[in-house]
This record gives C-alpha cells, structure tokens and sequence, in this order.
C-alpha cells in the first residue's frame, strides 16, 4: 500500500481553503492549481511574464520536496484571464517542458483576485 504525504507552502490560505501545495500518493504527485506569487517576498508581481516564471518556481519547489522536478510531469493544465495572453506564455510553457513533453489543456477562466493572470496545475509521476 502506498504513502500519502501532504506537501505545504505554509500558505495561510491552505488551512482556510482545506487543500495542500501537493499530494504525494506513491509515485504519483498531484500539484494544486499554482499561481505566480513570490511567498518569500509575499506578493503577486503584475508582470504576466513573472507571474509565470513565479508559477513554475512554485511548483518546481514542491515537486523537489516530493523527490520529483519538472521532467516528471505528465499532464498539466494551464488557466490564463485573457485568451491573448497564450501568445505569451507559450514559449515560457516550452522553456520548462522541452523535455517532459506532458499532455496540456489551457483553459482561459476568471481568477480568483483580479491581479492573477496565469494558474497551473500539474501531475507529475517519478520514475524508477
């Protein structure tokens, strides 16, 4: 039977919401929807281009505590405000993913506070 370990970003928000960073279930690593926030400056930078370099620090900081990185990915799900802002974040997508090639849907959705532009959510799966 496999492990369940819960990975935190020691946001205050996860407690409020219920949720972890990450889920770790064996093999298997389930990352949260991830915004571009800075946790150890505590703020959002408006930039867009920031915000997703800020997203992949995030989620690459807890898939290294799950003994994972990038290239485990196997899916991930981008969600941008603005359908214009793809011409933009693709190439950063293809920066961080030129190996692990993961499935991907982007889904363009309101965010929950205004100054959000771009969440991602990923799966990752650690080979042996």
């Amino acid at each position: 039977m496999s492990q369940r370990r819960l990975i935190s970003s020691h946001s205050a928000f996860e407690k409020v919401a219920g949720y972890s960073r990450a889920v770790v279930d064996g093999d298997d690593i389930f990352v949260s929807g991830t915004t571009g926030y800075d946790y150890a400056a505590m703020v959002l930078p408006d930039d867009l281009v920031e915000q997703t370099h800020g997203c992949f620090r995030n989620i690459a900081s807890a898939l290294a505590e799950a003994e994972a990185s990038l290239d485990d990915v196997v899916r991930v799900r981008y969600i941008v405000a603005r359908a214009e802002y793809a011409e933009t974040v693709f190439p950063i997508f293809g920066q961080y993913f030129a190996t692990a090639r993961p499935a991907a849907t982007l889904i363009v959705a309101g965010m929950l506070q205004p100054e959000m532009k771009i969440e991602i959510e990923v799966t990752a799966r650690r080979r042996r």
